[in-house]
């Protein structure tokens, strides 16, 4: 390849070898001579986004739930506090750039006709994103809605090698049917291109590997490299060594850092499918052998996979669904034994509740590992976190009654400026969680939009002026 000598390459340089393409984090040669680091970052980059869903609702969405705090907390505005069972305290460290939006519905997961009820697992992740209302059907026509990551990657996204990547934890590669005459395509998807097109997710590490990197463009290719058994960066030792003369000693160490964090993902992702085909029992048996059998290892992977995609621009837009609806999966390591999706039929057993939230709290305590992987890697004159919007929540509220009232959802991030962060926002009953979501689209730059979903209008993100005691007035 060319590399353009002097101060100056291009940002869209990539080193190249036999069937692997490994695109560069933003360096100071970047940066045009006379240029300034703010403004070129400007016109380089767009925020990041990842939408995270949590499929089976909170604790603190059932009335006993919330009235102990389990999700939204007591203070409503600026410098909340968290009591220690509220299921975002793990994300505690990072206050300042969390904006809690609490009381918000999802009425297009709800049953609009009798043949409807009971399907509501089956048709709330399409609704996610979309605030659409599925068409009941098991055919292929599908109908549901555009989703928000993908009205961003259609404005963001389409100058990166991906526009959008989507991702999962559990299998979702069923097809045809599934229960209550919905298709299996409205559980496996939150991200829909089109309200007939959702997208298939990836769970497999080693799959997101390849397609970030380019590895194995041919059968032979990735023949000859598994027959080798070298890494991906084994092929470009000439590219890397020929840009790192070009380089200044900031750019080089740069340079060896994001290598290095390449090489050692792929080392962590072989170790995985080394132990898998190693004979052992899986608790797993029927996942992909790049899959972890453990949440937290398989969540961490996953989230090193999304940093080196922003670090690199080669996407800027990820959605990640953080399970399957209606799954038994059990989670040993959260000290609950009962599988997920029965753990969610708590009975309004207060015991049963705070177990429910225990297993929650644990699953969101993945969460922070991310945070603090964005907050560390610097870009520029600032770091990721503060270019990054996480959104997470869930289109099911109480998952014991699966209903879709109360529902939870967390921004989080400085995305460029545009959150304020620190913030618990209470909306008014009845409020669609759409409304918020048209709210976040705008701070995502696509403020033409007047309606998203069954919005009513847009909600503010500004933290409301109101005194410690009306602020308790309001919670209460």
């Amino acid at each position: 390849m060319e590399f353009i000598t002097g101060k100056h390459i291009a940002r869209r340089t990539f080193l190249r070898g036999m069937g692997a393409t490994v695109a560069l984090p933003f360096l100071d040669a970047m940066v045009p001579a006379g240029r300034l680091w703010s403004d070129a970052m400007r016109e380089q980059g767009a925020m990041r986004l990842v939408c995270m869903e949590e499929p089976h609702g909170v604790a603190g969405s059932n009335d006993w739930g919330a009235k102990q705090h389990l999700f939204a907390p007591e203070t409503v505005g600026r410098n909340f506090s968290m009591n220690p069972e509220n299921v975002l305290k793990p994300l505690e460290p990072f206050q300042d750039y969390m904006t809690i939006v609490s009381n918000t519905d999802v009425r297009m997961a709800e049953a609009w006709d009798p043949a409807e009820i009971g399907g509501d697992h089956f048709r709330s992740s399409a609704v996610f994103l979309t605030q659409s209302h599925p068409k009941q059907t098991q055919g292929s026509d599908l109908y549901a809605g555009v989703s928000l990551d993908q009205l961003y990657a259609n404005r963001f996204g389409q100058e990166t090698p991906i526009p959008s990547m989507q991702l999962c934890i559990d299998n979702t590669d069923q097809s045809g049917g599934c229960h209550y005459n919905y298709a299996c395509a409205y559980t496996d998807s939150i991200s829909w291109a089109s309200p007939t097109q959702p997208l298939p997710l990836v769970r497999d590490p080693r799959v997101v590997f390849e397609m970030l990197f380019g590895v194995g463009g041919t059968e032979a290719e990735r023949i000859v490299r598994r027959r080798e058994n070298r890494s991906i960066l084994d092929w470009i030792t000439g590219e890397v060594a020929g840009l790192k003369r070009e380089l200044g000693a900031a750019d080089q160490r740069r340079m060896d850092q994001y290598l290095n964090d390449v090489r050692e993902l792929e080392r962590r992702i072989e170790l995985v499918e080394a132990r898998n085909l190693s004979g052992e029992d899986r608790q797993l048996p029927e996942a992909p052998v790049g899959v972890p059998d453990s949440f937290e290892e398989h969540m961490h992977i996953m989230f090193d996979l999304q940093l080196l995609a922003f670090e690199s621009d080669v996407t800027r837009v990820f959605s990640f669904k953080w399970g399957r609806d209606g799954s038994n999966r059990t989670f040993p390591e959260s000290g609950i034994d009962r599988p997920i999706h029965p753990a969610s039929h708590h009975g309004e057993n207060e015991e049963r509740i705070l177990e429910w939230n225990k297993l929650h709290q644990w699953r969101m305590n993945t969460l922070p590992y991310f945070l603090e992987k964005l907050e560390n890697t610097m870009e520029g004159d600032s770091h990721l976190l503060d270019k990054t919007m996480v959104i997470w929540g869930s289109p099911m509220a109480d998952g014991n009654l699966h209903n879709h009232r109360r529902c939870p959802l967390v921004a989080i991030g400085g995305a460029n400026g545009e959150l304020e962060g620190n913030v618990h926002l209470k909306a008014p009953d009845g409020t669609p969680m759409a409304n918020a979501m048209l709210g976040l689209l705008h701070k995502l730059g696509l403020d033409e939009m007047n309606s998203f979903g069954d919005s009513t209008s847009v909600l503010s993100f500004s933290a409301p002026s109101t005194s410690p005691m009306a602020a308790a007035n309001d919670a209460s």
